[in-house]
């Protein structure tokens, strides 16, 4: 295959991008498009080299995967072989236990499942993952297992009914990419079928330049070849986390780096740019910068306690390039070269990595404490969070079931009276599940029973959840509303109803920024109005809400709204664990550590707390804010604490620990029932 500069250039383009917007710079809020145009390339590339292989006769897949071998293995190996003393030294239990499990799920070529399964690209935890951005290679390496195979089953249909074929996966993988991207957009991020899409871009520009030529029109070639190039700098800079993606947004830079492929041609502008000396050095050493650059960042957030400076993030930017070049020059090119490590040694070595890492991975993730030994306090802390979430696991998991005796039995919080009618119910989202344990064990020293009804993202409503996206988290929802509503329709008056969510992301659609770097990454959280009608979507939500109340209180129980409880941004536990390994211990004494302002926090919330005031008042029934429990405290005027005395309140950035739960419980029992909004 001839050699074409302007292709080095090209993954230049796309490799410095996805750097910057790791790091967190804003200019390049869409670097992650990046991937998609590492995506087409190796269609491009691995395609040519295919059918050119095929039409002469010679393609032998042994030697296909031998190249692809050579190719990707040997880098990939040194760097997580580097991450390891860096995860020993500076993980905590949890982190170094789903560590483990990522190193054996990169070395199977399954890290997007893996990653798909844990959380969402853009979600808090993703920056502090070493092997997150594995998943694209992982995606690519299972379109090198298929791609070749359907090429061999059907070369000797000839080159139409291939091209329709392609044609006809193209359109579905697409389609299922734009309705996953709304529908489901982690799995649609993170999966080969929608992104097999993109890989065909270049594999149908293979095809094009195999059997034809470049255009012979220079101006044609000039304004298409900037075209391209100007749709994926756009990109770049104006897609950010909030654009669904890969959906049809995804044709921007895709397109783009098919048309700067078929139209970047001798003296256009563009290949004068691409084929700059600097530009094609990066362009050669970017598979290994784009895996250096995510270790070095996750484990700089791992090791600093505070928010890592935008002058460090600029020098790890410019290491990863350092180390792209030493892997580059004494891993990537020595391996490539078969006077030096034969065929049989490729295939000894990929073979000895993927079975060493697998072996060691598993070890990690099943015994991290003999792997790591941690003091008590270090594991202390790692257990709340395991602890918090436990509590509820078995109500959670017959909350969606048919059977109501057995919700009842579950799901039941404090004295276990058989048959007694439960004093409190506590229906709502996460946030609600996760203040659960402290009723429970409030309850339990006051003698009373009462009922845990939350579901993660439900929304605590009894309404027809007609504002709320159709997917399947919501199908789920509509269940556990049906479940509710028939054991409030049988529970005995007066039981106090508690609504609790996480109300402020509700209405204002947006992650918390604490803005003093307690940023909570995440995707945009976006609900759709009612269709049947006019309402605005504040409205919607208030319709909602209006209907549940006046359920709740037709079935003669006492509804009781529990205020926003408050956010951090920070993650106060995995922090103080933290504190813990680097022997910060005298910083965990101020109360003021991971802490937010009273005025951000109040900021935040103002729109939704007039939403619910307002309602309260409407219908004159009690309000608890849970904010008396964590702000404006003697030990911390004006601020909202997120531990006392490193003792944490929460175990991510906005779900209370069992202790935090606690506290508010006690305020709740303490205020609710009497306090109404006058």
């Amino acid at each position: 295959m001839k050699y074409r500069a302007e292709i080095d250039g090209l993954r230049a383009l796309a490799v410095l991008p996805v750097i910057l917007f790791h790091a967190g710079f804003e200019w390049f809020s869409g670097g992650f498009v990046g991937v998609d145009v590492f995506f087409v390339i190796s269609g491009y590339l691995i395609t040519t080299i295919i059918i050119s292989e095929m039409a002469e006769g010679e393609f032998s897949i042994i030697n296909f995967y031998e190249r692809r071998a050579r190719r990707i293995l040997p880098a990939l190996f040194f760097v997580m072989a580097v991450c390891i003393p860096f995860a020993w030294l500076w993980l905590t239990p949890n982190d170094l236990r789903d560590f483990g499990q990522s190193l054996v799920a990169v070395s199977t070529f399954s890290s997007n499942i893996l990653f798909w399964l844990e959380s969402g690209y853009f979600d808090t935890a993703a920056e502090l993952k070493p092997l997150l951005h594995t998943w694209s290679l992982a995606v690519e390496e299972q379109y090198y297992i298929l791609f070749p195979i359907f090429l061999m089953l059907t070369w000797r249909l000839g080159i139409k009914w291939i091209l329709i074929l392609l044609s006809i996966v193209f359109f579905i993988s697409l389609g299922i990419a734009q309705w996953g991207a709304y529908n489901s957009p982690t799995a649609a991020f993170f999966l080969l079928p929608t992104r097999g899409w993109e890989l065909l871009v270049g594999v149908f520009a293979a095809f094009y330049l195999k059997y034809n030529t470049h255009l012979k029109s220079h101006s044609l070639n000039q304004a298409l070849s900037l075209l391209g190039f100007c749709l994926i700098v756009y990109s770049i800079i104006a897609f950010d986390e909030n654009t669904p993606f890969p959906s049809l947004y995804a044709l921007v830079p895709t397109i783009g780096t098919g048309l700067l492929i078929l139209c970047t041609v001798p003296k256009t502008l563009v290949h004068k740019l691409l084929s700059l000396k600097f530009i094609i050095g990066i362009g050669l050493i970017s598979y290994s910068a784009y895996l250096w650059h995510q270790p070095l960042l996750a484990f700089a957030r791992h090791r600093s306690i505070s928010e890592v400076s935008d002058l460090i993030l600029i020098f790890l930017c410019l290491a990863s390039l350092v180390m792209a070049w030493f892997s580059w020059k004494f891993v990537e090119a020595p391996f490539r070269r078969k006077d030096l490590i034969s065929s049989t040694k490729v295939f000894k070595f990929s073979l000895f990595g993927i079975l060493f890492f697998s072996a060691l991975g598993l070890s990690i993730h099943f015994n991290s404490s003999f792997f790591r030994p941690y003091d008590a306090e270090v594991l202390k802390l790692n257990g709340l969070a395991q602890a918090s979430n436990n509590a509820t696991y078995d109500c959670t998991q017959k909350l969606r079931g048919e059977d109501i005796p057995s919700i009842l039995t579950a799901c039941r919080l404090g004295a276990n009276k058989v048959g007694t009618a439960p004093t409190f119910i506590l229906i709502g989202d996460s946030h609600a599940r996760a203040l659960a344990p402290g009723l429970d064990a409030l309850a339990k020293q006051l003698g009373i029973t009462g009922l845990n009804l939350a579901y993660n993202s439900c929304f605590p409503s009894l309404g027809d959840g007609s504002y709320l996206p159709k997917d399947q988290t919501q199908i789920n929802c509509m269940k556990v509303r049906d479940n509710i509503r028939s054991i409030l329709q049988t529970t005995e008056a007066p039981s106090n109803v508690f609504l609790v969510a996480r109300w402020a992301i509700t209405v204002e659609q947006t992650r918390f920024d604490n803005k003093e770097g307690g940023l909570e990454s995440g995707t945009k959280v976006t609900y759709e109005n009612p269709s049947s009608t006019n309402l605005s979507y504040v409205d919607s939500i208030r319709s909602e809400l209006d209907e549940t109340l006046k359920t709740i209180i037709s079935y003669g129980l006492n509804p009781i709204i529990v205020e926003q409880i408050p956010e951090v941004g920070w993650n106060p536990l995995s922090g103080l664990i933290r504190i813990r390994l680097f022997g910060d211990v005298g910083v965990a004494s101020s109360p003021e550590t991971f802490s937010t302002s009273y005025q951000a926090f109040t900021l935040r919330n103002s729109q939704s707390n007039i939403l619910l005031r307002s309602l309260a008042k409407q219908y004159s029934i009690s309000y608890f804010a849970p904010s008396e429990a964590f702000c404006n405290l003697d030990i911390a005027p004006n601020r909202c604490i997120a531990h006392i005395d490193g003792e944490p309140l929460y175990y991510d950035d906005d779900h209370v620990t069992v202790f935090g739960a606690k506290l508010i419980a006690e305020k709740l029992f303490q205020t609710s029932v009497s306090q109404s909004i006058d």
